[in-house]
């Protein structure tokens, strides 16, 4: 059997995948897509394991992921954990738009990372919004789609079967994944330990092992190396009942643009 790629084909540049993955948002002006390429200067680089928000903590500077995995968190006193989602390549975190907003759950790096301030797309969204209608548009909406995902994350853990879960949650990270160009062709990149999948979705490692073992033979997925291929991707979605996240934005002219956004 052939080893699965190491990465995606075409693999884009950091500065490219936040501007991929808010253009699929919305429509941006050329000054906006300069102020999002702009993000993936001075980046900081750091290990596995780093906190990057602490729950609790004031929630008023955004950073932009532009390599390696995080996740948000939060462990129980008996040292159980609980993954509520996962951070990818080109993805906002400590951006909120309540007033005095506190993190509600810790923010770790799952592997290697690479990070970079982004307090001048907060700032842009936040206190000049008349002057980036697209960014404003666009981060509302990425907002609404992080909702359907946690609502995914709901679902998954309340009512699917292993099987189900496992089936739904690669699906929904290929998803994420191909927006910003770092999935295609059935394949992704997944640096993930079979703990962490197994802390994300509610199982043990031992019933998360045999449920892989279970999709290969079935012939619909391979985890391995680092990387999954999706063999069946209409089996797949199938058996998952999965549907990816549809956000829409009805703009309405009312004494400037107001933006409504709906996930779906």
């Amino acid at each position: 059997m052939s080893r699965l790629p190491a990465i995606a084909p075409e693999y884009p540049d950091q500065a490219e995948l936040i501007v991929r993955r808010l253009t699929k948002a919305a429509d941006l002006a050329h000054d906006e897509i300069e102020l999002l390429r702009s993000l993936s200067e001075a980046p900081e680089r750091v290990p596995a394991g780093t906190e990057l928000i602490g729950e609790g903590d004031r929630l008023h500077e955004a950073k932009l992921l532009l390599a390696g995995w995080a996740c948000r968190q939060r462990y129980l006193s008996d040292g159980r954990r609980q993954i509520f989602d996962f951070i990818l390549p080109g993805d906002i975190y400590g951006l909120c738009l309540r007033p005095q907003a506190v993190a509600l759950c810790t923010a770790v790096t799952l592997t290697r990372a690479t990070i970079s301030n982004a307090s001048v797309l907060s700032d842009a969204i936040v206190n000049h919004a008349d002057g980036y209608p697209g960014l404003t548009s666009a981060s509302l909406m990425s907002a609404s789609t992080d909702e359907a995902y946690l609502l995914n994350q709901m679902v998954r853990i309340g009512r699917q079967t292993a099987y189900e879960r496992v089936a739904h949650l690669i699906l929904e990270l290929y998803h994420r994944l191909a927006i910003v160009g770092l999935a295609a062709d059935n394949y992704m990149p997944l640096p993930l330990t079979q703990e962490m999948i197994a802390d994300a979705l509610g199982l043990s490692i031992v019933h998360l092992n045999r449920t892989l073992q279970q999709l290969r033979r079935d012939g619909l997925v391979e985890v391995r190396g680092g990387g999954a291929r999706l063999l069946d991707p209409g089996k797949l979605r199938t058996i998952a009942d999965f549907r990816a996240p549809h956000v829409t934005t009805r703009r309405l002219e009312n004494n400037g643009v107001r933006l409504h956004a709906v996930a779906t």
